[in-house]
């Protein structure tokens, strides 16, 4: 059964359309800010760091560690690759919610050059 924190931690994911970032709402630009604050910190996080990067080590030894060829060491490696390339693209999904943190809050500058 899924919890009511489950439901209320995906209700709350990011959905706002952001190649529109001149038409977003303030709480839409809001939203985006806190979504890529909360990114940055993980990121920033060394502990987590060091867990991602170990556990991306683990992958890579256990593909290293497959010798054969049969067609189940192939499908293991293909396994493999795929959480590696998973770990890949969660890291890649925060840094992309720090860029666009970064866009929404960089066109809130105001423009102060003087004449």
């Amino acid at each position: 059964m899924i919890s009511e924190d489950t439901i209320e931690h995906y209700n709350n994911r990011l959905n706002v359309d952001l190649n529109n970032v001149k038409n977003m709402t303030t709480t839409q630009k809001d939203r985006v800010r806190h979504y890529g604050s909360q990114a940055e910190n993980l990121l920033k996080n060394k502990d987590f760091a060091m867990f991602v990067h170990h556990y991306k080590f683990e992958l890579a030894d256990n593909i290293a560690s497959l010798r054969g060829h049969s067609v189940e060491d192939n499908l293991q490696r293909v396994a493999l690759c795929n959480e590696l390339v998973g770990i890949d693209g969660f890291v890649n999904s925060l840094k992309r919610a720090i860029y666009w943190k970064n866009r929404v809050g960089n066109n809130e500058m105001p423009n102060t050059t003087n004449n």
